[in-house]
């Protein structure tokens, strides 16, 4: 069984995006060799989450606004009396920091609108990715 990391900088544009990171993924998991396994998407951050869906701008807007309307910013949180980021350590918290995908045939097995997206909640930054791709 092989096993791959790798780690990849991912920088986002303003206090809220999504940043489209499938095309670097996809190019750690040929990489890595492996044909058929599983690869992990795992951000090491407590303010932006990893997901897979379509990217479509009007769809993206809708995350966006959607996230926003789940975990206000400045709604009386505690933590925000030190930070004023509560709402993304929520965001993450309950819509995820990690993805797992299957790997067959060397590829990611993505379903046909399936994109990989990093949502920044506490943004411009420049944020770390870690892939691990594991199997045969």
């Amino acid at each position: 069984m092989k096993v791959y990391v790798e780690e990849l900088r991912v920088s986002t544009r303003s206090q809220e995006d999504i940043v489209v990171i499938t095309e670097q993924v996809e190019r750690v998991v040929e990489k890595s060799g492996v044909k058929n396994g599983l690869a992990l998407i795992y951000l090491p951050h407590a303010t932006a989450i990893v997901t897979a869906n379509e990217n479509e701008p009007r769809l993206k807007d809708d995350i966006l606004n959607k996230v926003r309307a789940l975990f206000p910013r400045g709604a009386g949180y505690r933590h925000d009396e030190i930070d004023d980021n509560a709402n993304a350590h929520l965001a993450n918290i309950f819509l995820g920091f990690h993805v797992v995908m299957p790997v067959v045939g060397g590829k990611l097995r993505r379903g046909t609108w399936q994109e990989l997206m990093l949502i920044e909640m506490d943004g411009p930054r420049s944020r770390n990715v870690v892939v691990v791709v594991i199997g045969d």
